[in-house]
Formats: structure tokens, sequence, C-alpha cells
């Protein structure tokens, strides 16, 4: 008995290879009708036996291809058609947005087989790729996922491509982004203003010749431009330093394959697993001394950051070249990435030397993600390429709400169909570039989704852009403060619901006294949260200076200790000037704001050992703290005293006054790992106190792996359930997630 059955299906079935797998079994099945993608999903028609199509639907569900995911699934039947075969039809629009595009995927090994295979018609085509790999989010103009919504439109498809691209039994049967030497997208190499001087082959061997020769080659990549430099060249790599202003944060690397990874870094599986996936993003490792890069990549680290070759383009620029570059976002200091020709010129030309480019636009600007082992799992320091925009669950969520995030490291997110959908990485709103963007991508998501937001959640900092945009919007407004937001993130990330104590660790957030917040412990409850303890506040001489000045923080932090009595005592590198001005500012408290924040006490600590005065990049000090505790084997840990009134507060003092003896006697090393120690018994303490055994971490602190590895092992040992972050950073590029999530607490 023949039915004809109609499936609507939901989720992450666009860009996938979603309609070449169903033709494919449906063929194997014997079905025939169509498929067809909507802007809520794709939609499929079967007319077959009915013991054959109960099989398709398993298989449906048991077979999907790589990245596909099946979020609803709807089967309804219809009156017979007597369709006479099964094809791919036109897509529509239904006006339903509930489709999710896919990001950007790595270059499969069947595609780089086929760029250094002679005999294949792709042979040495940067642009190669198939319906497993590719560009998608970077590309893609709106919804459903065809070419004609994509900047691939203006490349009209060949004879050979055509062929291809009608093969059922092809992996390029219906692949978006198809592409060949004669019809695809082509190469160019520029020199600094501008004038083409070769093109497609040829620009490639000229950008080799130039980055052997010292040069610095700005490389339009996948979502955006990037800065190249041979990694073993220190002249070239402290020329790009010099004229990116950049004169000591860690620069990334870009390596042909696995095995040129391993003779730079030990790599544990895990590690492994993330530097080999689809997303390819940039991996903290531990680095070898064996391999010689310049010292200047990452000066006085422990860590490099490394990723593989990613696009087919990578995989020839370095296979050619024979040796890891430098890969850095292509941008001017505290600038966004830039993704336009023109833009490129204008701000790069004084940074880079020549120019490797291609004729494909680039629609979104997507930076290369940053990811982590921390605590046993791999966790996102920056959600970008590769990730963005896969959607996050989050049960019960509150529709048609926007958040806007923080002021550093801003991302901004949207609920949709129980669904967040968090924006790519945008930056610091410090600048205007980085602002314009911030209203470009709000736009393109709300374009992208149908979305009309009814509310928006934002910061309680009144300064913040974020916030300040959000106050010009006709719609409700709510504030969420920036700690709870930490908490809430790392919650919904975990599908948790309250109660909760959140142990957030972090550099600084308006809290509801006015002060600065960084070094809370809060109780989640349904209704909102209480600041259950927090540490000792301390002066930050010169407020926002203190955040570049680690001696700054630790003048204030010894103040608490010794009033006066310090100037006679300390001197962080200060003119007599300077501490006569930093004397009045301490004694009459001018722009000295008090703080709790742990990033500043991690700053103070790193000072006082002499590691670190004067940060020459965010988290400067802190990054060179724990790189000493890998380095130490004590478990030992420093006093500390809890107060007993509420909210409680921990005081650092007993700590700082002992670890000042002890670097007259112990290795800074030792210093290092007993200040990490303590914060992890003040963090089980506490946690006893409040007598709740769910645990969330979050705040920037807990990017530091030993600090992470510490609080989670001890607080798991004194039988607390412990949860970390994985997939939304748990720096404030998670914030957008934990104020929407706070919506879903008001109701």
């Amino acid at each position: 008995m023949r039915v004809h059955l109609q499936i609507k299906i939901q989720g992450i079935v666009q860009g996938v290879g979603f309609r070449p797998f169903v033709a494919r079994l449906a063929t194997r099945f014997s079905q025939n009708g169509w498929i067809k993608n909507t802007s809520s999903g794709v939609l499929i028609s079967i007319e077959g036996s009915e013991i054959q199509q109960q099989e398709f639907l398993t298989a449906l569900q048991n077979e999907l291809p790589p990245f596909a995911e099946i979020s609803d699934l709807n089967i309804t039947t219809q009156p017979l058609q007597n369709f006479t075969r099964f094809q791919i039809v036109p897509s529509v629009a239904d006006f339903q947005i509930a489709a999710f595009s896919l990001p950007d995927i790595a270059t499969c090994a069947e595609c780089v087989e086929d760029i250094f295979n002679p005999q294949s018609r792709y042979y040495r085509y940067p642009f190669t790729s198939c319906c497993s790999c590719g560009a998608r989010y970077s590309i893609s103009t709106r919804q459903p996922y065809d070419r004609e919504n994509t900047s691939m439109a203006d490349f009209i498809l060949c004879a050979d491509c055509g062929c291809e691209y009608q093969t059922i039994d092809n992996r390029r049967f219906h692949a978006q982004t198809l592409a060949c030497p004669t019809c695809g997208v082509q190469l160019s190499f520029w020199n600094a203003v501008g004038d083409v001087l070769a093109e497609k082959d040829a620009a490639l061997e000229i950008a080799i010749e130039q980055l052997k020769a010292g040069k610095i080659v700005a490389l339009k990549g996948i979502g955006g431009y990037q800065l190249l430099v041979d990694a073993t060249n220190q002249q070239a790599v402290e020329r790009l330093r010099e004229r990116k202003k950049r004169s000591m944060k860690p620069f990334a690397l870009i390596v042909e394959n696995l095995a040129a990874a391993h003779l730079l870094c030990d790599i544990s599986e895990l590690e492994q697993t993330a530097l080999t996936s689809p997303a390819a993003p940039i991996v903290l490792l531990k680095r070898r001394e064996s391999f010689a890069i310049s010292e200047s990549v990452a000066p006085q680290q422990s860590l490099l950051g490394v990723m593989l070759a990613y696009s087919p383009l990578h995989h020839l620029l370095l296979h050619d070249f024979g040796s890891p570059l430098v890969a850095t976002s292509g941008n001017r200091s505290n600038e966004p990435i830039c993704t336009d020709d023109t833009q490129a010129l204008e701000n790069l030309a004084k940074i880079a030397d020549s120019f490797l480019v291609h004729n494909r636009p680039i629609l979104r600007p997507l930076d290369d993600s940053i990811v982590r082992e921390i605590n046993g799992k791999m966790t996102i320091l920056r959600r970008s390429r590769g990730f963005t925009p896969l959607p996050i669950k989050v049960k019960n969520l509150i529709l048609n709400t926007l958040a806007v995030g923080g002021q550093m490291k801003n991302t901004v997110a949207i609920s949709h169909n129980n669904q967040v959908i968090l924006s790519q990485h945008l930056g610091d709103l410090d600048s205007e570039t980085t602002r314009l963007q911030f209203q470009t991508t709000l736009a393109d998501l709300q374009k992208t989704y149908a979305f009309e937001a009814v509310r928006v959640m934002h910061d309680l900092h009144p300064d913040y852009v974020s916030s300040q945009f959000a106050a010009n919007l006709n719609i409700e407004k709510i504030a969420v403060q920036h700690h709870y937001a930490h908490a809430l993130s790392c919650m919904a990330e975990n599908d948790l619901l309250p109660p909760a104590l959140g142990i957030i660790f972090d550099g600084s957030g308006f809290g509801l006294d006015g002060t600065i917040w960084g070094g809370e412990f809060l109780l989640i409850h349904e209704n909102g949260f209480e600041r259950f303890a927090h540490f000792r506040t301390f002066p930050l001489v010169g407020g926002s200076k203190a955040i570049q000045e680690p001696r700054r923080a630790a003048l204030g932090l010894l103040f608490e200790i010794y009033g006066e009595a310090i100037f006679e005592k300390f001197d962080f590198d200060f003119s007599l000037n300077e501490k006569n001005l930093l004397k009045i500012a301490l004694t009459k408290n001018l722009n000295c704001p008090k703080t709790s924040s742990i990033g500043r006490l991690f700053d103070a600590v790193a000072s006082l050992l002499g590691l670190c005065h004067v940060n020459q990049y965010e988290g400067h000090a802190a990054m060179l703290l724990e790189s000493c505790v890998s380095k130490s084997e004590t478990n030992d840990c420093y006093n500390f005293e809890i107060s007993d009134t509420m909210p409680l507060i921990i005081d650092w003092q007993p700590m700082i006054e002992q670890l000042l003896l002890d670097k007259k006697n112990e290795s800074v090393n030792d210093c290092a790992a007993k200040f990490h120690n303590t914060l992890a018994k003040v963090s089980v303490e506490i946690a006893n106190r409040a007598n709740q055994k769910t645990i969330v971490l979050s705040g920037g602190c807990f990017q530091n792996a030993q600090l992470t590895e510490k609080v989670s092992v001890e607080l798991t040992a004194a039988n607390f359930n412990v949860y970390t972050h994985q997939n939304v950073p748990p720096n404030d590029g998670g914030l957008a997630l934990g104020q929407l999530f706070a919506a879903n607490l008001l109701t």
C-alpha cells in the first residue's frame, strides 16, 4: 500500500548537506516526492510503501550528516500525488523563521585531497568546498540557505560544476558553495596601495615569496582579514608588533596540520580533538622549547595559541611556505576585524606590505574563536568563527527579548523559539567602529530571524555603551547586575534552575551598592539573588588606570593594611612626584573607588611578586601569575579570615602579610601557587556556610585553568556539585546569555 507523508523538520538542517542526504535516502528506500528548504527548516513529501517509509524515517533520524541536528519533526498523512521520482525543488520563504544557519566549516579531508591531487579539476584551487565544508554564516544574506542567498550568487556554475551539482551520488550534489577554477572565486595579489600585481596561482606564489622575505601579508580569509608573518623570523614579528602597536600580547599561530602542531606544543587528546574539529579554533597549548619560533610570538608565556589550516587557501599557503605563520586579526588596535577590501586598504596599509585577496564578499565579520582545556573539558574563551550562530537551548525561554551584553568582549543575543542566538564576538565598545559593528549586528540578527524585541536586558552600569543603547529603545528595559548575569550564564548553558551558589571571580562590574564588585558569592534564588559573601574591598588608585597598572592595585591593597607607611616601605617604580600625588589621592580618597575584584587582587599579587607592574595587554599580570603555578607542586595555602556579619566578608590581609614574608625566602612559583590554593580554600569555606550544593563558577578569572581546576577539585572533594562554562565564555562574552536567562526568572 502506497502512502503519502509530509514531514516538516526544524533544527540545523541547512548548509549541512541535508537535502542531498534525504534525496539519497529516498532512492535507497524507493520513495518518490520532493524536499525543499523553507525559512523554518525543510519540508519533505514522500510516497511509497509504508514499511519502507518507516525504514526511511528511522534512517533519517539515525544517520544524519555531520553537523545536522533535528530539533522538531512533524509528520502528517496527505492525499496521494503519484510522484514519479524524488527531487530537490526550489526553496520557499514561509515567513516563519526557525532555520538556523550553520557556522563556517573547516575544509574536509576529501577537499584537501582534491587541492593536492594533480588529477583533480580542483587542483590548487583555494576555494574548493563541498556539502560538508566551506564558508556558511560569513557569506549568508538570508534564509533559506541557497546559493542565491549567499555571496556566491554572482558566481555562475560552469558546465562541469553544474553536472556535479545535479549528480546525486556526488559529494557536491546541491553544494551551495560549489565552484572551480573556471567559474569560481579568484585570488589576487595587491601591493600596499591596491595595485593588482598577480592573479590566481601566481598571486599565491608571490605572497609566499613576500612571507619568506620577512614581509607582512594581509590575507582575506573566511570571516575577515588576517595579518600573516613568518613566525620564525624575529625581525618580521617585531615589525608586526611595532606597526600594530601591540608590544607584548601573544600572537596566534597557524600551521599546516596536526603533525606541525605537535612539533610546537604538547597536545592532549582533548586538545587534538578541538584542533581538528570542524570549528578549527585557536587552541591554547603548552609550548615545547624544541621548535625555533620567534620569542616575540608569545613573550614570557608558557602557552601558544595554535590553529590548523581551516580553508583551502590556508592549506596551500602553509604547505608551500613550509613553517608556522603568525595569523592575527586584520585590524587596527581596538577596532573590529576588516572584511571589506576598501576598508582593509585604508586601515591596514600602514601595517601590511601587501594583500592576498579574493573577490567573494564577506558579509559578517568573524574573528577566529579561542578555546582552552580547563578542568578536563574544552572551554570557549572567544566564540566566533566555527561556533556562531549555533543556538543555545534554554528551557521556557521568554520570547521577543533582546540582550545587549556588557562593555568589554561584547556579544549580543536574542531569544528565538526556546533557543538563544548569541552573536559572534564583537570586542570592546570603546571604539566608534566597534560601536557601529554592535548596532549592525543587532540589526542583522533582527532581520535574519524576523525578530522584534518587546524588552531589552542590559547591564546595571549606566555608562556602558550597551546600557546607553538600551536606554534609547522604546521598549521595556530591565537592568541585570553584572555578576548575577555571569552566574546565570553558567546556569543557562548547564540547564540549571535556582537555587545555586554563584562563585564569580571577575575583573569588575557595577555593584548594587555603587562600588566595583568582582569577588562575589551570590545565592541565586527564583526571584533574584543575595550577595552572600564577598572579598574585602580596597581602593583602586586612579580608578580605571589601576587596570592598566597592577602596581596601583598593589598600592591600594597595601594602603588598606599599612596606611601612609607604605610610601616608605615600597617603591613599585614610581617617581618621587608620582608618589606624592598617589599619597594625596589615597589619604584624601580622590579617584580611589573601592573594589572587591579578584581580577585586581590577581594584579596586585603579581605586582607584589615582581612579575608585572604595568600591563602591556589585558590580563598580562594574571597570565604571568598563572604560568608560575604550573611550575610549583606545593599544596600549601595562606591564612584568611571571614567576618560573622552578613554579607560575609573574606579578609585577604593575613594572606598578603604572609605572602610578603614568603617572597623573601620562597620561590615566586610557590607564592603564586599558594595564592591560587587559598582562593580554592576560601571557596569551600563559603560554600559550606551557604549550605547550597549546586555551585556555578563564572567570571573572567575562570579563564585561568589553574584557578578553575583548583577551585573545582576542592569543591568536588567537599561533595558539592560544581558546574563551569564550556560552550559560552566565562568572561564578558557570556553576559548576554545570562541577561536573557534573567528575564526567565522575572516571570
